[in-house]
This record gives C-alpha cells, sequence and structure tokens, in this order.
C-alpha cells in the first residue's frame, strides 16, 4: 500500500495553550505535520507566505474571517479549515463565504479534527451536524420567499452520490453504500462538477440543499 502523502499544516490561533493541544492531536498522526504556528492574523498570513503549507487551520477570531479571506485571496490553492468554540450558524456561513473547506468546534477536535483535515485535503466539505441542518433551514428560508430550485440536470445515480455526499459521506464510505468502487463514486463526482459547472467539490451540498435532496 502506497504511503500516505504528508500533509503540512499552519495553525493559527490567539491562545498558545490551544496550539499546543491542537498540536498534539495532528503531529500523533504520521500523515499530518504542524510546520508553522501565528497568534494573530498577521502572523498567520506571512506564515502562510514563507511555509506554503497545503492546509490552514484558522480560529474564527483573526479578527472575524479576515485572515480567511485574505489566505484565500492570496494563495487560491491553500486548503482552510475554521476551528471554533462557536456553534453558531451565522458564523458557519461566514466561514463558507469566507472560503473555508470545513468548521470544526474545538469542544470536538479530539473527535473530529483529524477527519476534517483529512476530509478537506479531498476536496470534501467537512460539516459537523449542526451546519448541516443551518443549510437545511436556509434552504427552506429562500423557498418561503419564493426561490426557485434548481432544474434536474443529473442521472439517478448521481443524485444518490450527491445526497450521501451533502449528508458527510466520505468517497469510501458512500462505495461501501452503493456496493461500487470508490473510482466509481470519484468518477461521478467528476460528472457532477462538469454538469453543474462548478469548480469546487464543497459547492455539491450546497446545491443538493438547493435542489431539495435532503429533507428536514
Amino acid at each position: 500500500m502506497p504511503e500516505a502523502t504528508e500533509t503540512r499544516i499552519l495553525l493559527a490561533d490567539d491562545h498558545a495553550l490551544v496550539r499546543r493541544g491542537v498540536r498534539l492531536i495532528l503531529d500523533s498522526e504520521p500523515d499530518l505535520t504542524v510546520v508553522a504556528e501565528a497568534g494573530d492574523g498577521a502572523e498567520a498570513v506571512e506564515a502562510a507566505r514563507i511555509h506554503q503549507p497545503d492546509l490552514a487551520i484558522l480560529d474564527i477570531a483573526m479578527p472575524r474571517l479576515q485572515a480567511a479571506r485574505e489566505l484565500a485571496r492570496t494563495q487560491p490553492g491553500l486548503r482552510l479549515l475554521i476551528l471554533t468554540m462557536y456553534d453558531n450558524e451565522q458564523y458557519f456561513f461566514e466561514a463558507l463565504a469566507a472560503g473555508a473547506s470545513g468548521y470544526v468546534l474545538k469542544s470536538v477536535a479530539d473527535r473530529d479534527l483529524v477527519e476534517a483535515c483529512r476530509a478537506t485535503m479531498r476536496g470534501e466539505p467537512f460539516l459537523y451536524p449542526g451546519a448541516v441542518n443551518a443549510l437545511i433551514r436556509n434552504y427552506l428560508d429562500r423557498a418561503r420567499e419564493g426561490g426557485t430550485i434548481p432544474a434536474k440536470a443529473i442521472t439517478d445515480r448521481e443524485e444518490e452520490i450527491l445526497k450521501l455526499v451533502a449528508e458527510g459521506h466520505t468517497s469510501q464510505e458512500i462505495a461501501e453504500i452503493l456496493v461500487i468502487s470508490v473510482k466509481t463514486v470519484e468518477r461521478h463526482r467528476a460528472n457532477l462538477l462538469e454538469k453543474l459547472g462548478m469548480k469546487d467539490r464543497l459547492e455539491l451540498p450546497q446545491y443538493a440543499i438547493r435542489a431539495g435532496l435532503i429533507e428536514p
């Protein structure tokens, strides 16, 4: 089996104790390595420029996602993951708008952070259960305001996969559920992006919500 590619991580949080604890979680994994730390947004942007990490894990208050927006603008290839104490829908949507691939609560970082890092590097979104509920409520609010649901442009199988993606399943899990290969799942994902005119897999869950594939 080929050795896993190492993910180089920038960790930014204004609390040194938080950084130390998160670093212990990440550095204990063979495929995750913290190559730089930052205590504020300016340090994070400069550290990313110097160290060229693959993934930046940012506290949401730097200040209020400014560092995330700057990193998304200056380093479009850098993946962004928000680590926060706030289980807050407004912050969650702001994080997505700023270019984040996922939103992890500090209270469950020991359980979720490693998988969130790996999902982000696979190009898959990482959404905790409350965030999925927020997306559903956002869709329902749009529908009540007269928003339109996109016309169906995908096959039944692609719709199955899209729904599973929106529910937060990994490619491996989808393959097991549908009894197909991971490679086939990835091919369907690529077809979905092409058909729907999307550049990033992170847009797929939002489309599934708008299309009504996930019911509350």
